[in-house]
């Protein structure tokens, strides 16, 4: 791309390059760039998810090239870049990554880890060049003047000068003329042929473009003479340069030499600033061109007055602490300490639990117990109650001290009496601010309910306050005469009466005359008045009073909002800041108008000026007592308000893990990541309950909580953390983390304790510490038991039987589930009954009574129908599966399957994907293997990919396609082999992406072989070609002769090119088998090519390859191979016409068959193979005599099997001799006779005893096997 405005193409691409880091020494992690690696290959080929997430970044996704770690991005316009170049310089890139492409159990595995994290690289000129290209096709864009230039004016022709600095909007040449330029400074248009103009910032040109042409344009000047750009109250005062009459009681009169202290901000840029008098005391308006700094004055980096400023970006953490715990404690919640556990058929395998180990648990619990039976004193769990508690108290009591007076108007007539204002008056004629007052100013109009009763209408409340102004004026109350005017122009401006609103307001100007105490006042008159004047287009008016606004909305913190309007004012004082490339101005503009737009709760407007917010204090370095993370948390809630799930989330990890982060701060993140879990997820995702990208948050909580020893928050954290561990299989670590809940021993009751104890026994027995848990549930439950409810005591029995049954101790586990179920049964548990019930269902089958099991199981299955609450649901159909997977065993396939089916239901009636996939399983599982119907099969290995796929597990969705593509195969239609090839492919893809070699290079073949059959030749090659490369690329030799032979096997076992297998069977594979030592392959590419080979009449070769069959055979000892050899060199040497040969191996071949002869099979073999000895001696010997040997063996092994066609035969043909050769009538006649009697029986009409048709080629008798 070309640099500069040159270039117009619109088409240029962004590289991300994507980088796993250690943050804290920006060093790349090789191992977990190869994870981030192969996660973009998966999305290389399925980017929903990354489309879906640019698109919330701005950015159109192009391409991804997983191998360069890069992700291609364009824009198309330049509001796409200014938001995209906004969340990268935020940070937020790299976090929304992570996101997107790091695994659920990431954040567990790498949990004490926190500066470990995607890093995103972008090329900013490449991004600057694209925003240049961009503005040029628009049709006009703001840019800075980047030296001094001429132009020539387009009003006058005259010479206009553009000074370094101006900014101005320029409008591109169209056909080659020059460029169109208009002064922002004072509206003046010219053209040029060649300006040096700098484009100005993204967001700058946004707001410039979004700015009212009357607020844009004109009367600005710039900068006077203050050498300073930006100077805070805090820093110093200035110096008087000559005297100044005030000409209004909003001004400040001084004489020269006089020491003015700065008020608010001093900002060089605007006419006036907010001034003290050292010597009166007095408050005004002061023009910036009458001061001069003293010596002590700097430049300031503070943006904020006060702390009630600072408090936009700072959450009241009692509500927001109080809010998280009560997120934790929903995190935490479990039913383990309410509903017995379904202890499922599984291996009864053992983890390591040595003696140490259990002591040490036995010593634990031991001081819990001890603790328990203190006096009990409950730990402090009500301090944050208590706050809140308080925190409400005092706004109640705050509330009351400020409840303004309420005033009732007499509706009845229009005759008032001076004394029904008196009470009025005498509350506004005040000259300074009083809290009361608050509803009058504020833009809400809340004083029409709170302040006035009594009235009907507008209408009505205006006549009152006119009359009262009356009665105001002629008692000379002129504070209460201003505001009742100021009253007056708001309700006339609400009803769209501006002129009328205008005079009201300027009367409530001109009435005081002595100097505005109350300044919440004047600028609620002044800010209403510019609006007035901006609806009537007064340009000379409002601009004059723009100024002196701008200088109290810059020095006075807090002021109350009057008017909506007030956004076009604070419009007007931004664009001064930016044309004056005053930074810090405008950071405080965008601060209130911040502020502002979360006032008049418009999130979208306030995000914007928060963000830039944000941007300028990290790159001016501001000094405040407002903390990165406070901008962060404020940009996470506009975000999340705007639904951007991946933003609000990544600002709030910004948050949570800068170095001046809370407590709070990640308690506010877990609410967030939670709140957000849902959108956040919904891509290709399911089943997320607790995000783990909540574990970084709480871990870092768990360390703040147990810094401050807040133990109860620390036991709830712990809990958490516990849980999700335990979600994710992460067992020993969940083990951990209730330990440590033990080890505090804070407990707020027995009853919790035990609930804990019940907790950490059943982790034990998922981690298959089978007799820890029974340490727990005996010794430390059993201690507890008077403490216990009915309810544990039933839950400890039914978890001491789990454990009992995989110690095998069969006879006290039956025991413990007896107890169990009859406290259910006592107490009307039906769910836990159900449950019990089941699992002394299932620890029959363990003890091989399948009978009792049965009628458990059953008894079970009942129960859970009788249930009405979803959540007995998955409990439901796993005891539904075990049934299933019983009568399967017993062979009743009815009922197998018709539990399978209603697990299947009911997993789909509870949306329950994990429970849906494992009766998915059975159900394929059945219809392939116990009843195999391929229809059925496929359509429940079709349901199961769509699960999979929402699961986002691409190794197993691989698996499925590879599945139902033999599935479709096995069919071997036209139709099913295309769709198997469709299912191949995409199998294929996801192997690439995988970098699963083997599966890819037989995905490869596969497709080669379904275009064989398809007799699509022209890719058979190129697919068998691609397969061959990828398996030479594993360097793994066993692997290259397997799919060498396979590859073979797709030529061999076809009816069309099978010479093209001799290529990779004898020159590929079998080369490699004799390197490698592999017997076996050589032996089964021997038999190959012996086959091959005679049957495209390479006899001699062939020879060759059937003698190292056969000695391998000898060498295996496999009789059967053998057997085979002996065969096929018979065969051949028949072939060759080396008869003498062919008679030997034929009966080596025999002398191999088992005797006595098992199976039929075996003994037509005989028959065959003696007819052929019979046919090779008679026709190419030419010895009739050894022939009828054969013949008549041939017979005997034919009657002894049976079998008439071959008896008609041999009988037919032993006449023949007899007939003609041997001249023996009795006998000829015989076979004639048996013959025809075989003859009668199979229906052939004709026996043709001529020795003519003997004497024929006999090739067809070669080979039958």
């Amino acid at each position: 791309m070309e640099s500069g405005f040159g270039n117009k193409s619109k088409d240029a691409a962004i590289f991300m390059k994507l980088v796993m880091v250690r943050r804290k020494t920006g060093l790349p992690d090789e191992e977990l760039q190869e994870m981030l690696r192969g996660k973009l290959r998966i999305l290389e080929n399925d980017s929903g998810e990354v489309m879906a997430l640019f698109s919330e970044l701005s950015a159109r996704l192009l391409s991804i090239h997983s191998e360069e770690d890069i992700i291609v991005v364009t824009f198309k316009t330049f509001e796409e870049i200014w938001k995209f170049n906004t969340y990268y310089s935020l940070g937020l890139l790299g976090h929304c990554m992570e996101n997107l492409l790091l695994d659920q159990v990431f954040w567990l595995h790498h949990l004490d880890e926190e500066d470990l994290g995607i890093e995103v690289l972008i090329h900013e000129e490449t991004l600057h060049l694209m925003y240049k290209g961009i503005l040029m096709q628009e049709e006009s864009f703001f840019a800075v003047c980047t030296a001094e230039q001429n132009c020539e004016s387009a009003s006058t022709g005259s010479e206009l000068r553009l000074q370094e600095g101006n900014v101005a909007i320029f409008e591109p040449p169209s056909d080659g003329s020059e460029w169109t330029v208009q002064l922002l400074v004072d509206g003046s248009r010219g053209s040029i042929a060649k300006p040096a103009l700098e484009p100005v910032s993204p967001f700058h040109q946004w707001f410039l473009k979004a700015c009212p042409e009357n607020i844009l344009m004109g009367n600005a000047k710039l900068l006077c003479e203050f050498p300073y750009q930006f100077v805070t109250s805090a820093v110093g005062s200035c110096i008087a340069t000559v005297g100044y009459e005030g000409s209004g009681p909003d001004e400040l009169s001084f004489k020269s030499g006089d020491c003015v202290e700065i008020v608010g901000f001093l900002v060089s840029c605007f006419e006036w600033f907010v001034g003290k008098h050292s010597e009166t005391g007095r408050t005004g308006l002061v023009k910036t061109s009458l001061v001069k700094p003293t010596n002590s004055i700097c430049e300031s980096a503070e943006v904020f007055l006060s702390e009630e400023e600072e408090s936009l970006f700072k959450w009241k953490e009692e509500f927001f602490e109080e809010k998280s715990i009560d997120v934790l404690k929903k995190m935490c919640q479990t039913d383990v300490d309410a509903v017995y556990k379904l202890g499922k058929i599984i291996a009864s395998t053992f983890n390591n639990e040595s003696d140490p180990q259990r002591q040490e648990l036995q010593n634990k619990i031991a001081v819990c117990l001890s603790r328990l039976k203190e006096p009990h004193v409950p730990p402090k769990e009500t301090q944050h109650e208590d706050r809140q508690s308080e925190h409400h108290h005092n706004h109640s009591l705050s509330s009351k001290e400020h409840s303004e007076p309420c005033f009732i108007i007499n509706s009845e007539g229009d005759n008032h009496s001076a004394d029904d204002f008196q009470t009025l008056l005498a509350f506004l004629n005040c000259s300074e601010y009083k809290e009361e007052f608050r509803n009058i100013y504020d833009f809400s109009f809340r004083f029409l309910q709170s302040m006035f009763q009594g009235y009907t209408d507008d209408e009505e409340l205006v006549f009152y306050l006119g009359m009262a102004r009356e009665n105001a004026r002629k008692k000379k109350f002129l504070w209460a005469q201003t505001r009742i005017c100021f009253l007056l122009g708001k309700l006339c401006a609400r009803r769209l009466k501006f002129s009328q609103a205008r005079v009201y307001f300027e009367e409530a100007l001109s009435v005081a005359r002595e100097q505005f105490k109350d300044i919440f006042l004047l600028i609620s008159i002044y800010t209403n008045l510019a609006a007035i004047y901006l609806k009537q287009k007064n340009k000379e008016k409002y601009v004059a009073i723009f100024e002196r606004i701008a200088a109290f909305l810059m020095g006075i913190p807090n002021y109350i909002c009057s008017t909506e309007q007030e956004s076009e004012i604070l419009k007007y004082v931004l664009k001064k800041a930016v044309l004056a490339q005053n930074k810090v101005a405008e950071v405080r503009t965008c601060f209130l108008l911040a502020k502002l737009y979360t006032k008049l709760n418009q999130p979208q407007s306030a995000l914007l000026f928060t963000e830039r917010l944000q941007i300028l204090a990290k790159e001016l370095s501001l000094t405040s007592k407002v903390m990165p993370s406070d901008y962060y948390l404020t940009l996470g809630k506009l975000y999340g308000a705007k639904y951007l799930p991946h933003l609000a989330v990544s600002s709030v990890k910004q948050a949570v893990f800068h170095t001046g982060a809370t407590l709070t701060d990640c308690l506010i993140g877990t609410e967030f990541v939670m709140d957000n879990a849902s959108r956040l997820y919904s891509l290709g995702k399911c089943g997320v309950l607790v995000p783990t990208q909540v574990a970084p948050y709480l871990n870092k909580a768990l360390y703040f909580a147990a810094d401050k020893k807040d133990q109860v928050l620390c036991q709830t954290i712990s809990l958490c953390l516990s849980h999700l561990h335990q979600y994710h299989g992460m067992l020993n670590k969940a083990i951990w983390y209730i330990d440590t809940v033990i080890s505090k021993n804070v407990w707020p009751s027995a009853t919790h304790a035990a609930n804990i104890l019940i907790h950490l026994a059943w982790l034990h027995i998922l981690n298959r510490q089978h007799h820890m848990a029974l340490d727990i549930l005996t010794s430390g439950l059993g201690s507890l038991s008077e403490h216990c409810t009915k309810l544990q005591k039933g839950l400890v029995y039914n978890m001491r039987a789990v454990a009992l049954r995989y110690t095998e101790d069969i006879k006290q586990a039956a025991e413990s589930y007896g107890k169990a179920i009859q406290i259910c049964e006592e107490s009307d548990f039906k769910y836990n009954r159900a449950i019990a019930q089941a699992n002394f269902g299932f620890l029959c089958l363990h003890a091989k009574a399948k009978g009792l099991a049965e009628l458990s199981l059953v008894r079970a299955v009942e129960l859970f129908s009788q249930l009405e609450d979803v959540a007995h649901e998955e409990n439901f159909i796993t005891v539904l599966l075990e049934l299933g997977q019983y009568y399967v065993s017993q062979t009743q396939l009815e009922k197998g399957m018709i539990c399978y089916e209603w697990a299947f239901l009911m997993a789909i009636k509870a949306n329950h994907v994990e429970c849906q996939l494992q009766a998915t399983k059975q159900l394929c599982h059945f219809y392939h293997m116990i009843c195999p119907n391929e229809a059925q099969c496929i359509i429940y290995n079709e349901y199961m990919l769509t699960l999979v796929r929402k699961a986002g597990n691409k190794e197993w969705e691989g698996q499925i396609l590879e599945t139902i593509s033999q599935l479709y195969f096995s069919l071997g239609t036209e139709r099913a082999y295309k769709s198997a090839l469709d299912y191949t492919k995409r199998s294929l893809g996801i192997f690439i992406d995988l970098r699963k070699k083997e599966k890819e290079a037989y995905a490869w073949l596969q497709a080669g072989k379904i275009y064989h059959i398809l007799r699509q030749n022209e890719l058979v090659d190129l697919y068998i070609q691609v397969a061959q490369d990828c398996c030479l690329s594993t360097a793994d030799m066993h692997f290259v002769l397997e799919l060498l032979e396979a590859a073979g096997d797709v030529f061999f076992n076809s009816s069309q090119d099978r010479e093209k297998a001799l290529t990779f069977y004898r020159d590929k594979a079998l080369p490699i088998a004799l390197k490698t030592g592999n017997v076996k392959t050589q032996l089964r590419l021997s038999n190959k090519l012996a086959e091959l080979l005679l049957q495209l009449k390479f006899y001699g070769e062939a020879v060759d390859h059937a003698q190292a069959a056969l000695a391998i055979s000898i060498s295996l000892g496999e009789r059967l191979n053998e057997r085979v050899a002996f065969h096929r060199l018979a065969t051949l040497f028949h072939c060759l016409g080396q008869y003498e040969m062919a008679e030997h191996y034929y009966l080596k071949a025999l002398s191999l068959c088992p005797s006595p002869l098992e199976f039929d099979e075996e003994t037509m073999y005989y028959v065959k193979v003696y007819q052929l000895l019979g046919d090779m001696i008679f026709y190419d010997l030419k010895d009739p005599y050894d022939a009828a040997g054969y013949y008549h063996l041939a017979l005997a092994a034919a009657m002894d099997l049976g079998n008439k066609k071959s008896q008609l035969k041999l009988c037919t043909r032993l006449a023949t001799i007899y007939h003609n050769f041997l001249i023996n009538r009795e006998l000829s006649l015989f076979f004639y006779q048996k013959a025809r009697v075989f003859a009668a029986d199979l229906n052939v009409r004709r026996i043709n005893l001529s020795p003519d048709q003997y004497y024929q080629s006999v090739s067809q008798y070669k080979t039958f096997v």
